[in-house]
């Protein structure tokens, strides 16, 4: 685990590089699960020699939260993730910084480029990315993955536009986490339900275009045409509108969940790492 600011010590897993590199890739879980999703494309690219690659259990999610589903603050996952990078560049001195996350881990990449810490990341990496509940790729309630409080999130939402925070502890959005899941061996390490601050935290601003202007970094998105929650055709026209810095690769026969076991996954990925300039970003 790594010490974060407030003192929670907070796990992660790190795959070691088999050769040198440079690079330090950070992959951000989607919603309801934990870091093990990476194993299989962690395990490629650390063992193809390309980067080591960092995946923490975010906040309130994984094997023994403090609370899970909830955070203290809106906005602590972006202070947790400089405290990861802090650590990681003690460990790693010379290391590029790549931080990459699939679905709501997409979005909070998206949000950490947008906000205090962006320049800390030197390349970004979006796997289906969740935008916005209406941004042009997302289906409707993620493809039925998310079941939101819609009427409540409105509520809360507008009292935090006039300062008041009180209620952000309240649950805001359950998912449909599979009862073969919940019934399994790692059951007890889902997360099936989000605070207000957490789900808040997960996601870009309510404006993600602004947020999507600050990545000028390079970035990979990967997505897959028969995703279930997110139109994947709609992404590059979507984010063309903000930056103009990144690549886009659409695989086809491949959804939500299985994009992270595609098996043209890690070779696209380890291609853009290996080709990456950042120079002019590091």
């Amino acid at each position: 685990p790594y010490t974060a600011r407030d003192g929670a010590q907070l796990s992660y897993r790190l795959y070691e590089s088999s050769a040198a590199t440079d690079k330090a890739v950070i992959l951000l879980h989607g919603s309801g699960w934990h870091s093990m999703q990476f194993y299989p494309l962690a395990n490629e690219l650390s063992v193809a020699g390309v980067a080591h690659v960092v995946t923490p259990d975010l906040r309130g999610h994984g094997f023994h939260p403090a609370a899970r589903g909830d955070v203290a603050y809106i906005g602590q996952f972006e202070d947790d993730l400089a405290d990861l990078i802090a650590t990681l560049q003690r460990q790693f001195p010379d290391e590029h910084i790549v931080i990459g996350g699939h679905s709501s881990g997409g979005g909070l990449v998206v949000r950490f480029a947008g906000g205090e810490y962006g320049k800390l990341a030197d390349a970004y990496l979006l796997l289906a990315p969740f935008l916005k509940y209406n941004a042009p790729p997302t289906r409707p309630d993620s493809g039925g993955w998310a079941r939101p409080n819609s009427r409540r999130i409105a509520g809360l939402t507008m009292l935090n536009n006039i300062g008041i925070h009180w209620f952000d502890g309240l649950t805001v959005i359950q998912f449909a986490m599979p009862d073969s899941v919940l019934d399994g061996p790692l059951g007890d390490s889902a997360t099936t339900a989000y605070s207000h601050r957490l789900n808040s935290s997960f996601a870009p601003r309510s404006k993600y275009g602004r947020d999507l202007a600050a990545m000028t970094q390079p970035f990979l998105l990967v997505a897959g045409l028969d995703d279930e929650a997110f139109i994947a055709e709609r992404y590059e026209p979507t984010i063309s509108e903000f930056t103009h810095s990144g690549s886009y690769a659409l695989l086809p026969d491949t959804g939500h969940i299985d994009l992270l076991t595609a098996p043209d996954l890690a070779t696209i990925v380890a291609d853009w790492l290996e080709n990456l300039d950042t120079d002019e970003h590091g």
